[in-house]
């Protein structure tokens, strides 16, 4: 991974919300409504906020009938550890206490 990408997408992960939406989006796909539920910011935020997730390459998202669904992106997830407690970007690598993804709920 070139190192624009890479600041690109340490960009992206480096705001809170962001990351709280891509961990939720590890679990399972979901809706921007119901992001919105899970991350507890306004529709318009999280919109916003997948805005930049989906141009660092992080998720992509696709709109079915009235609602947008959300996804991270297979490359994405490639880079997290079997055991989920490391992700590798590339250019550097977070290690996590714990899994990356959470148990749905």
């Amino acid at each position: 991974m070139g190192s624009e990408v890479c600041i690109k997408m340490l960009k992206a992960l480096g705001d809170e919300t962001r990351w709280r939406i891509v961990r939720e989006l590890l679990g399972r796909p979901m809706t921007v409504n119901e992001l919105t539920e899970r991350v507890g910011a306004p529709q318009y935020n999280v919109s916003k906020h997948l805005r930049i997730l989906r141009e660092a390459g992080i998720v992509v998202t696709e709109k079915t009938g009235s609602h947008v669904e959300c996804q991270v992106l297979p490359a994405f997830r490639q880079r997290l550890t079997r055991a989920e407690t490391q992700l590798d970007l590339g250019c550097c690598v977070f290690r996590f206490d714990r899994p990356m993804k959470e148990p749905a709920g």
